[in-house]
């Protein structure tokens, strides 16, 4: 640097920066690089510790109505221990009395699925009058019996793996279960003290979003269990009647996939149980299960959906779809169930803060007349924006549609 002479586009604090002696810029340097090493470090090494944090935190927040209702009439680590209780008494009266009854459902199905496939393709090849076998169709889609041998071998190192992962379960839900009560028990602790940290002004944005995420987002996560649960016990009774086959795990398939698969998750998880219905020795059944699908959905979606869900946050179906893909993709199954959760918390963040100006008939006008004009340059744009800001001006920024206040909260 030359003299005092301004640098052409640099703003204060890099300016300052600059004028630092070299060896402060260099450290600098060397303590960033560090702290991103550190940080790259910790997530490769511990990746498994945070999993379980991430975990923990969600199903507190889902745990977060009930434990905050109770808290009010006991010590907030006795409610939280109920809801726990309460969740593992379930489970375990659940396995004691359908525990068998779905394992030997479960291992009949899976066996069931070559004789199923083949009476599918049985009656297509009738009702077309055609004469595909499995040869044909494999042959079709370029896969031949080195590529199916491959799968196998894939497949049987999957259920290893399985295996493996079965017998370490014990110690991996010890280690959730011990982070959800301690998060869910010392959440207002926790709230209290991360806003004692920070200052006076940033404490009420900060503590709006705190308590925001916890009504919206443990809202939705609740109310897709609850959902979840009714979808599939109301299913469990009617597949049982009508006699479906199996009828015990494709409910909880239903119930599950069509709460946790966003938007399109009601349509694949009634697809096995029709199919299923439709090949068994009553093809009846399979209409029957599909008109029950219709009815139930009606019903959900028009009288409990609307109270149950009310104040969770809502996410447009792109969104929920794309975060629930790219969880799965990045963590697998459980990705893909905490993949709608997260993309709930960055959207209820994003309707806190973010600003909304209209969109003004002076803007629609001015955008038409740049793009008609074939000579249009950055210039114009430029200029053009300047005077949209000065037609549309900051007081022109609204509060976003359903913002809630921490007093609603």
């Amino acid at each position: 640097m030359q003299g005092n002479a301004p640098i052409p586009g640099a703003t204060e604090s890099s300016v300052r920066l600059l004028e630092r002696p070299f060896w402060r810029r260099t450290w600098i340097v060397v303590w960033v690089i560090a702290i991103a090493l550190t940080v790259v470090f910790v997530f490769y090494n511990g990746g498994g510790v945070i999993y379980y944090i991430v975990m923990a935190w969600f199903a507190a927040l889902a745990m977060e109505p009930a434990v905050g209702k109770l808290s009010t009439r006991m010590p907030r680590s006795r409610a939280t221990g109920l809801v726990m209780l309460l969740a593992g008494l379930f489970t375990v009266v659940f396995v004691a009395l359908f525990g068998n009854l779905l394992v030997s459902q479960l291992v009949q199905l899976i066996a069931s699925i070559p004789d199923t496939a083949a009476r599918a393709l049985d009656w297509i090849n009738a009702r077309t009058s055609s004469s595909y076998t499995y040869t044909t169709l494999l042959g079709s889609l370029g896969i031949g019996a080195d590529d199916l041998a491959g799968y196998a071998q894939v497949v049987g190192a999957g259920v290893v793996s399985m295996v493996a992962s079965m017998l370490s379960s014990v110690f991996g839900a010890f280690i959730l279960v011990f982070f959800v009560y301690y998060i869910s028990a010392s959440m207002p602790r926790l709230r209290e003290w991360l806003g004692q940290r920070i200052t006076p002004t940033a404490q009420v944005p900060f503590l709006t979003a705190w308590d925001l995420t916890q009504v919206k987002v443990g809202g939705y996560i609740a109310a897709r269990i609850v959902l979840a649960s009714l979808n599939a016990g109301c299913s469990a009774v009617v597949f049982a009647v009508v006699g479906l086959p199996y009828w015990l795990p494709l409910a909880l398939w239903t119930g599950i996939v069509a709460q946790f698969i966003p938007n399109v998750g009601t349509y694949i998880s009634i697809i096995l149980p029709v199919l299923v219905g439709l090949t068994s020795s009553d093809p009846k059944i399979g209409l029957y299960v599909l008109a029950w699908s219709v009815i139930y959905q009606q019903i959900e979606n028009i009288f409990v959906e609307p109270r149950i869900s009310a104040r969770a946050v809502n996410l447009h179906p792109a969104v929920s779809f794309a975060s629930a893909l790219l969880g799965s993709q990045l963590f697998g199954i459980s990705g893909a169930l905490l993949g709608v959760p997260v993309a709930a918390t960055v959207m209820a963040l994003v309707e806190i803060y973010k600003k909304r100006y209209p969109l003004t008939v002076e803007t629609e006008a001015t955008v038409r007349a740049l793009v008609k004009n074939e000579g249009t340059t950055a210039t114009d744009i430029q200029e053009a924006s300047e005077a949209n800001e000065d037609v549309v001006g900051v007081a022109g920024a609204t509060k976003p549609s359903g913002t809630a206040t921490a007093a609603d909260a």
